[in-house]
């Protein structure tokens, strides 16, 4: 079985085994996590400054904003 080592969306391990596919998976601590989200908002600005069309780069600018208030909330920082 492959495995991924990638932060999910809370949804995503009941659309995999929708599929008939199993997958496991763990809840990180805070710590565990920030160092994730900063990875994966590295990640997402790098595919937000290659994106060659509007969607592409929206969709980036969500995913980033998405870490964003992820980030904020284990800091205990409201976005507002």
């Amino acid at each position: 079985m492959p495995v991924y080592n990638k932060l999910v969306r809370d949804l995503i391990p009941q659309v995999i085994e929708a599929t008939g596919k199993t997958c496991v998976t763990r809840v990180l601590e805070s710590s565990e996590l920030l160092n994730e989200i900063k990875a994966k908002m590295q990640e997402e600005a790098l595919g937000f400054q290659e994106a060659s069309s509007k969607k592409e780069a929206v969709g980036e600018l969500a995913d980033i904003l998405e870490l964003v208030h992820t980030a904020l909330a284990i800091y205990g920082v409201s976005y507002e």
